[in-house]
C-alpha cells in the first residue's frame, strides 16, 4: 500500500467525530449533522472547485454521517470524480462511499464502470485490487456483464502480480455466486484450474475458493484439477512446519489451504487413476498420523488447526466410503474425541460418526463406541451435544442393540430438554417399529413412551401403534390386555385413553373372560377419563361405547343411560351432540346383525410407509435421514403391517437392491413370491399381471421397470424412489389423449447438477404413440422438487411403453436411469354400457383367433370381490351387472380410443374357487 502523506489525517474528520461523540443528547447530534451536511452541500455547490484532499474530507464525512444512520441523498458525483484522482487514499475513499451506498440501478453507474476500466487497465497494482475490490463489494449484474469477461483474463495473465491474482479470483467468485450465467469460463477453464500449482500460497488459496464453487456446479469441466489438488495436498501434509514458513500457523503448515483442498476433493467421487488415488490415500494416512502425535504447542490455537485439517480429511474418508481402513480408523480417531474436555470437539465427533454409522466398513466399528455414547447423553451439559449424541444413537441401531438404545432413549426422555423430545419421541417410536423382535415388545415400549413423554406423542405415533395391532391378530390380545392395565393408572394422559379407547373397543373382547377385566369393568374404566379428556377423545371414548354394546350386549342399558343423559345429547359442542343422538339411536332401533355389520371390526390398514418415518425427515430436512434408514424403513414399515401391497414393495426393494430376506421375515409372516417367468407383453399377460401381488422380477438390463406393473389401474402414485431421487406421477386421459405430470424431488441436501431427462418410443413404438415433453430445470436444489409435463397421443395400438432416461450428476458422479414410463393400452379405454343379449351377440362375432386372447392362471392371493372389482375397473372398462348367468363371473365392456380408430374389448374373468384357481380363464379380443 503507497504510504500516507502527512496531509491526510484529515483533522476537519477527526474534530467532526470528535463533536458527534461529546453529544448529549440525540437532537444535539441531529442538531449537529444537519448543520456539517448544509456545510458540505455548500461547498459542494459552491464557485471555487474543491481540491481532491476536500471532496475526500467532506465524502468520508457523509459516509459517516450515513452509518450513524442517516440517509445521504447528495455527493455521488464527488465520490465518482475522485476515482479519477491519482492518490491512492482519494481514490481508495471514492471506491469505499460507491461500494456503501452508490445503489445498482444508479444513473452513474456507466461513470463508476468506465473509472473501474481505467484502473484494470492501468497496469497499477494498487488501482487494479482497489477497483476489483469495489467490483465485488458491489456484485451486481451490471457489474458481472460490464467485468465477467475480463476478470479472467487478469487472473491467468503472466505478468499480473500475486496480490492482483487474489484478488481477481475472489471477485469472479462473488460475481459468479451472483450471475452464474453471466460468468463463464469457457477457454480459461484449464489455466484456471493450474493455479493451484502456483508458487505464491495466498495465490492458490484464494483460487481453490473460486475452483471449489466452479466445481460444485460443473464437475466434469474442472475434473482435472483433483490430481492437481492431491498434488499439493501431498506436498502440504508432508512438509515440515518451517518449510512454509510465511503459511504456518501455531507449526502447522496451511492449515486453511489444507481444509479447501480436502473440501475441493468432497466434489467429486475417488479418483480413478490409482497413482493419484494411493497419493491421496497416503496424504489421509499422515493427517491421521499426525493427529496420533503430542501437540507442538499447548495453545488453543494449534489444536484448533490441527483439528480442523483432521475433521476436513474424515469428512473427505466418509464421502468416498470405500476405504474400509481408514474408515475403521477415522472412527476409532472420532471416539477418542467423544471424552476430550473440548465441548466443541466432542459435538463434532458425535456429528462426523453419525454419518459414519451408515457406512456398511465402519458401522460394527461405530458401535464399539455405545457406552460412551449413552454416557455423553446422560451427563453433557450442552443440550446439542445431547441431542448429537440421540442421533448417534439413532444411526448406529440394529437389532443387536435395539433393546438397549430404546431403553436408554426412554430413560432419557423422562429428564430430557424440552426442545428436542419431539424428535427423541418420533425416533424412539421408529426404532421400535423397525427393530422389533415381538410385537409385546412393540406395544410395551410405545406405551411407555406415552406415559413418559405423553405430551410430546404426535398424532402419528399412537395412529401407527393401533394400524399395526389392527393388522396383526397375534398382537391385538396382549395389546388390550396392556393399555387395560395402563389406563388403570390414577394419573393417564390423553394419548394413552385415546389408544386405549381405540383398542378395547375394537379388541376389549378377548380380555373379557377375565373378572377383572369384564366388560362392564372395562367400561367404566374408560369413562371414568371421560370428563377429563378434550373433545375429540370424547368423540373417539363415544365411538368406542357403540362399539362395546356391539361386542357386549350385557353392557348395552348402561351405555344407553350414558348417552342419553342432558351432558351428551345436549352437548354444546355439535360433534359430540350428533354422535351421542345417533348412537343411541343406533343401539335403539338397529338389530344385532345390522348393528355387528354397522360396527365390525376394522380392516387392516393399506400404508405403505411409516407415516412416522415420513415426519421425521419433514422434521428434521431433506437428506437428513440417511440412506440406510430410508431404506431400512420403508422395508420394516412392510413387513410390520403385514400387507399384500406392502409385502410387494418388501419384494421388489429387495430384490433391486439384492439384498437377503430380513431376519424378522418369519416372525412377521412374510414369504417372498414365486418369481413370475417373463414373457411378451400380450394382452391375457397383462392381465394376469394386474391380478397378481407381486410384479415381474427386475430385468438384468438396464430399464428399470419395477413400478410399472403398479400403474396398470391406477394414475397416481411414486413410480420410483432410491436414496437420492424421488419420481411421482399424476396422469389423466381423455380419449385418445392424455396428459402426465412427472415430479422429480432431490430427496438429499446436496444439489443435482445438469439435471435432463429423455422420452423415448423405442422401434415401431414411435409410429404408435406420440409422446412431447416439456423440458425441465437443470439444476434440482437439495429438499426440492421439480415438474415435467407430458403430452401423449395414442395413434394406433400399442404393446410396448415409452421410455424415460434420466441423468444428472449428485456429488460429482454421473446417475443414469432408464425407466419405463406407465402408458400401456388400457389408458385409453372408454368405458361402454352393454346389455346381456348384445354383449354375447358381440362376444360370438369374435370368433377368430386373431380377435381373441385367453389365459388360464393362478391368483397369487385369496379372492376378494371388491379388490377383482376395483382393479377391472382400473383398467378402464365398464363393470357390467347382471349380463353373464353365472353370478361369480365378472364381465366388462369398453372402446380403445385411437386416433386412426375405436376398437371395441369385451373382457369375461371366470373365478373357479372349487380348482383353488381363482382365474382360471378370460377372453380378451386382440387389438
Amino acid at each position: 500500500m503507497p504510504a500516507v502523506s502527512k496531509g491526510d489525517g484529515m483533522r476537519g474528520l477527526a474534530v467532526f467525530i470528535s463533536d458527534i461523540r461529546n453529544c448529549k443528547s440525540k437532537e444535539a447530534e441531529i442538531k449537529r449533522i444537519n448543520k456539517e451536511l448544509a456545510n458540505i452541500r455548500s461547498k459542494f455547490k459552491g464557485d471555487k472547485a474543491l481540491d481532491g484532499y476536500s471532496k475526500k474530507k467532506y465524502v468520508c464525512k457523509l459516509l459517516f454521517i450515513f452509518l450513524l444512520g442517516h440517509d445521504i441523498d447528495f455527493g455521488h458525483m464527488e465520490a465518482v470524480n475522485l476515482l479519477s484522482s491519482n492518490k491512492y487514499t482519494e481514490k481508495q475513499i471514492g471506491y469505499l462511499f460507491i461500494s456503501v451506498l452508490v445503489n445498482s440501478n444508479s444513473e452513474l453507474i456507466r461513470l463508476i464502470n468506465n473509472a473501474i476500466k481505467n484502473d484494470l487497465s492501468s497496469r497499477n497494482p494498487t488501482f487494479m485490487c482497489l477497483a476489483l475490490h469495489c467490483i465485488a463489494n458491489v456484485g451486481s449484474r451490471e457489474m458481472a456483464e460490464a467485468f465477467a469477461s475480463e476478470i479472467p483474463r487478469i487472473l491467468v495473465a503472466g505478468d499480473t502480480m500475486d496480490s492482483v491474482k487474489q484478488s481477481a479470483a475472489l471477485c469472479l467468485l462473488r460475481l459468479y455466486k451472483t450471475s452464474p450465467d453471466l460468468v463463464l469460463m469457457g477457454e480459461w477453464t484449464s489455466r484456471v484450474v493450474h493455479l493451484l500449482n502456483d508458487q505464491h500460497m495466498g495465490v492458490v488459496t484464494a483460487a481453490i475458493s473460486l475452483i471449489t464453487c466452479l466445481s460444485q456446479k460443473n464437475p466434469d469441466e474442472f475434473k482435472t484439477c483433483v490430481s492437481l489438488a492431491v498434488s499439493r495436498l501431498s506436498r502440504i501434509v508432508s512438509s515440515a512446519s518451517t518449510d512454509l514458513q510465511d503459511y504456518t500457523y501455531y507449526f502447522v503448515p496451511a492449515p486453511w489451504l489444507s481444509c479447501k483442498l480436502l473440501r475441493l476433493l468432497q466434489c467429486y467421487p475417488p479418483p480413478e487413476d490409482g497413482a493419484v488415488k494411493g497419493r491421496l490415500v497416503e496424504c489421509l494416512e499422515t493427517i491421521l498420523n499426525k493427529a496420533q502425535e503430542p501437540p507442538k504447542s499447548k495453545k488453543v490455537q494449534h489444536s484448533n488447526a490441527k483439528n480442523a485439517i483432521l475433521f476436513e480429511a474424515i469428512s473427505l474418508i466418509i464421502h468416498y466410503d470405500s476405504e474400509p481402513n481408514l474408515l475403521v480408523r477415522a472412527c476409532n480417531q472420532l471416539g477418542q474425541f467423544l471424552q476430550h474436555r473440548e465441548t466443541n470437539l466432542r459435538y463434532l465427533a458425535l456429528e462426523s460418526m453419525c454419518t459414519l454409522a451408515s457406512s456398511e466398513f465402519s458401522h460394527e466399528a461405530v458401535k464399539t463406541h455405545i457406552e460412551t455414547v449413552i454416557n455423553a447423553l446422560k451427563t453433557e451439559r450442552d443440550v446439542s451435544v445431547r441431542q448429537r449424541a440421540a442421533d448417534l444413537l439413532y444411526a448406529m441401531c440394529d437389532r443387536s442393540n435395539a433393546k438397549q438404545i430404546v431403553a436408554e432413549m426412554l430413560s432419557y426422555l423422562e429428564t430430557a430438554d424440552y426442545s428436542i423430545r419431539e424428535e427423541m419421541v418420533l425416533k424412539v417410536a421408529i426404532l421400535a417399529e423397525k427393530y422389533a423382535v415381538d410385537y409385546s415388545w412393540y406395544v410395551d415400549t410405545i406405551l411407555n413412551l406415552i406415559r413418559i413423554a405423553g405430551d410430546y406423542v404426535s398424532e402419528e405415533v399412537w395412529y401407527r401403534v393401533i394400524q399395526i395391532v389392527i393388522n396383526r391378530d397375534d398382537v391385538q390380545g396382549y395389546a388390550a390386555k396392556t393399555v387395560f392395565e395402563a389406563l388403570q393408572a390414577p394419573a393417564c394422559h390423553e394419548n394413552m385413553v385415546k389408544v386405549g379407547g381405540y383398542i378395547l373397543g375394537e379388541f376389549g373382547n378377548l380380555i373379557a373372560g377375565d373378572p377383572r377385566s369384564s366388560p362392564l369393568v372395562q367400561f367404566n374404566l374408560l369413562h371414568s377419563k371421560f370428563h377429563l379428556c378434550s373433545v375429540p377423545t370424547r368423540a373417539l371414548l363415544l365411538s368406542a361405547y357403540i362399539k362395546f354394546i356391539n361386542l357386549f350386549p350385557e353392557t348395552k342399558a348402561t351405555i344407553q343411560e350414558v348417552l342419553r343423559c342432558d351432558s351428551q345429547i345436549r352437548n354444546s359442542d355439535v360433534e359430540l351432540q350428533q354422535r351421542a343422538v345417533e348412537y343411541l339411536k343406533l343401539s335403539s332401533i338397529a338389530s344385532t346383525d345390522v348393528l355387528a355389520t354397522v360396527l365390525e371390526e376394522m380392516p387392516p390398514f393399506p400404508e405403505r410407509e411409516s407415516s412416522i418415518l415420513a415426519k421425521l425427515k419433514k422434521k428434521k430436512g431433506p437428506g437428513a435421514v440417511s440412506v440406510t434408514e430410508l431404506e431400512d424403513g420403508k422395508r420394516e414399515s412392510g413387513e410390520l403391517n403385514g400387507s399384500g401391497e406392502r409385502g410387494q414393495d418388501a419384494a421388489a426393494m429387495a430384490a433391486s437392491n439384492a439384498s437377503t430376506p430380513s431376519p424378522s421375515a418369519d416372525l412377521l409372516g412374510i414369504r417372498s413370491a414365486a418369481p413370475v417367468n417373463a414373457a411378451p407383453a400380450s394382452a391375457g399377460s397383462l392381465l394376469v399381471d394386474v391380478f397378481s401381488e407381486v410384479g415381474p422380477a427386475a430385468p438384468s438390463g438396464a430399464v428399470n421397470d419395477d413400478g410399472f406393473l403398479r400403474f396398470v389401474c391406477k394414475n397416481n402414485g411414486v413410480l420410483f424412489e432410491n436414496q437420492l431421487l424421488q419420481i411421482g406421477i399424476k396422469s389423466e386421459y381423455r380419449q385418445n389423449l392424455g396428459r402426465m405430470y412427472l415430479f422429480y424431488g432431490n430427496k438429499t441436501s446436496v444439489q443435482f447438477a445438469s439435471f435432463s431427462t429423455t422420452v423415448s418410443c423405442p422401434g415401431e413404438l414411435q409410429n404408435q404413440l406420440n409422446v412431447q415433453s416439456k423440458p425441465v430445470e437443470p439444476l434440482v436444489e437439495g429438499g426440492a422438487q421439480i415438474q415435467q409435463v407430458l403430452n401423449i397421443e395414442c395413434l394406433t395400438d400399442f404393446s410396448d411403453a415409452p421410455l424415460l432416461n434420466i441423468k444428472f450428476r449428485y456429488g460429482g458422479a454421473l446417475q443414469n436411469l432408464t425407466l419405463k414410463l406407465p402408458v400401456t393400452i388400457n389408458k385409453f379405454f372408454q368405458p361402454t354400457e352393454m346389455a346381456s343379449q348384445d354383449f354375447f351377440q358381440r362376444w360370438k362375432q369374435l370368433s377368430q383367433p386373431q380377435q381373441e386372447a385367453q389365459k388360464i392362471f393362478k391368483a397369487n392371493h385369496s379372492m376378494d370381490t371388491e379388490v377383482i372389482k376395483a382393479k377391472l375397473l382400473g383398467l378402464g372398462m365398464a363393470l357390467l351387472d347382471n349380463v353373464d348367468p353365472n353370478p361369480e363371473n365378472y364381465v366388462c365392456a369398453g372402446v380403445v380410443q385411437t386416433k386412426s380408430q375405436q376398437v371395441g374389448c369385451l373382457l369375461r374373468l371366470e373365478p373357479n374357487a372349487q380348482a383353488q384357481v381363482p382365474v382360471p380363464a378370460a377372453g380378451l379380443p386382440s387389438l
